[in-house]
């Protein structure tokens, strides 16, 4: 049975910082390609930050220099670091492990940026 498991949401006030950390098991965690999307309320789910099985990572340009995904493939963990948090930031937040057609979601966890 897959599982991501994802931690480290909360309410941070703007300019804060979070690390988002999503627990993978299930799989053979080091061949996926693992990505955090979130999704704002009425709006659709965008891509935040992926990173391939190599290493190779990629941002949405919202979040560039702000965020840093990293992975850790002996815990089977990918995190997502989050400096200079801005209230537009606010979502939930779903990490994501894909392999060819195999795709797997997390249940999100809440990220609210307010003062």
């Amino acid at each position: 049975q897959v599982q991501l498991v994802e931690s480290g949401g909360g309410l941070v006030q703007p300019g804060g910082s979070l690390r988002l950390s999503c627990a993978a098991s299930g799989i053979i965690f080091s061949i996926y390609a693992m990505s955090w999307y979130r999704q704002a309320p009425g709006k659709e789910r965008e891509l935040v930050a992926s990173i391939t099985s190599g290493g190779d990572t990629n941002y949405a340009d919202s979040v560039k220099g702000r965020f840093t995904i990293s992975r850790d493939n002996v815990k089977d963990t990918v995190d997502l670091q989050m400096n200079s948090l801005k209230p537009e930031d606010t979502a939930v937040y779903y990490c994501n492990a894909v392999h060819f057609v195999f795709r797997y979601w997390g249940q999100g966890t809440q990220v609210t940026v307010s003062s």
